[in-house]
C-alpha cells in the first residue's frame, strides 16, 4: 500500500502557498500599505473618540440605553448589570484597553456585515453562487483561527489590521449563511404574489424578503459579532491591543489573577454586546 502512494510524486503544496503569498504580498505592496494606512487611521480615529468619552457619561449613557429598550417591560435588569459591569473595569484599569477592543469588534463586525449581507443575498438569488460560496465558507469556518494570522501578517504586518482583517475572515460566514438561509425560506405564496403585483426584483428584495428575513439575519449578525469579541485574544498576539492584549501578557508570565481579570472583562463586553443585539432584534421586529 505504501509504494503504491509513493508512486505518486510528491506535491509540495506548501511552497507553492508560500510562493503564491510571497508573489501577491511583493505585487500589491502598495494596495496593503494603503489598506493598512486607512484600518489603522480608522481604528485610532474611533479608539480616540470613544476614549474621549468621559467614562461617568459613557457608562450612564449606556445605562439609559439599556432601560429604554426594556422600558415597556419595565426591567432594570441589564442597567445594573452594565453599570456595575463597567464600573469593575474602570475599577480595574483596563478602560483604555476596553476601548480599543471596543473599537476592533465594531469595525471588525461592520465590514463582516456590509460584505456579508449582500453575499447572502446574492447566494439566496444564485443556485450556481450558492454553490460557489458554500464551500468557501465551510473552509472559512473549519480552518483553523490562528492559521488566519499568517496571511495576515504577511499582507499588513503586525499591528491592529492584520487583527481586523484575521476577525473578518472568521466571523463574516455567519453573515452570510443566515441572510441566505431567511430569504430562502420566505413562503412562495408571497413572492408569486408579489410577482402577479408586477413587483420588480429590487422591490420583492427590499419590501418583502428583507423584511421577512430580518430575523434570521438579525440572528447570523449577533453571531459574527461574537466571533468578532472571540478574535480578540487571538489578534492580540499580532499586536492588536486590547483586553486581549493583558490576557495573553498574563498567560505568558503565568499571572492567573490578571489573566482572569482581563478575561473577566471581555466576558462582561460581550454579555453587554449580545444583549443589546437581542433586545435591539426584538424591538425591530416589533416594528415591523
Amino acid at each position: 500500500m505504501y509504494s503504491l502512494l509513493g508512486i505518486l510524486p510528491h506535491f509540495d503544496l506548501a511552497g507553492t502557498v508560500e510562493k503564491i503569498t510571497n508573489t501577491l504580498t511583493n505585487a500589491w505592496s502598495p494596495f496593503f500599505n494603503a489598506i493598512q494606512a486607512i484600518g489603522s487611521n480608522l481604528t485610532d480615529g474611533l479608539t480616540h473618540f470613544l476614549q474621549a468619552i468621559p467614562p461617568t457619561l459613557f457608562l450612564v449613557a449606556c445605562a439609559v440605553f439599556a432601560y429604554w429598550i426594556n422600558r415597556k417591560q419595565h426591567k432594570m435588569g441589564l442597567s445594573v448589570f452594565i453599570v456595575l459591569g463597567l464600573w469593575f473595569i474602570y475599577n480595574q484599569n483596563l478602560w483604555v484597553p476596553f476601548m480599543d477592543t471596543l473599537s476592533l469588534i465594531i469595525i471588525s463586525s461592520l465590514l463582516s456585515i456590509i460584505m456579508g449581507v449582500p453575499m447572502g443575498i446574492i447566494m439566496a438569488k444564485s443556485d450556481i453562487a450558492q454553490s460557489i460560496i458554500k464551500p468557501i465558507l465551510d473552509f472559512m469556518q473549519t480552518m483553523p483561527a490562528f492559521v488566519y494570522l499568517i496571511p495576515a501578517v504577511a499582507f499588513f504586518g503586525i499591528g491592529v489590521v492584520p487583527g481586523i482583517f484575521a476577525s473578518i475572515i472568521f466571523a463574516l460566514p455567519p453573515t452570510v449563511r443566515f441572510t441566505n438561509l431567511g430569504i430562502r425560506q420566505v413562503p412562495k405564496e408571497l413572492t408569486e404574489a408579489a410577482d402577479s403585483y408586477g413587483s420588480t426584483e429590487w422591490q420583492k428584495l427590499i419590501k418583502l424578503d428583507l423584511p421577512i428575513a430580518h430575523p434570521t439575519i438579525m440572528a447570523g449578525i449577533n453571531q459574527t459579532i461574537m466571533l468578532s469579541l472571540s478574535m480578540v485574544v487571538i489578534a492580540s498576539m499580532i499586536g492588536a491591543p486590547g483586553l486581549g492584549r493583558d490576557v495573553l501578557s498574563a498567560l505568558q508570565r503565568a499571572q492567573v489573577g490578571n489573566g482572569f481579570v482581563a478575561g473577566l472583562g471581555i466576558v462582561i463586553l460581550a454579555i453587554i454586546i449580545d444583549r443589546f443585539a437581542q433586545k435591539l432584534n426584538k424591538h425591530v421586529d416589533k416594528q415591523n
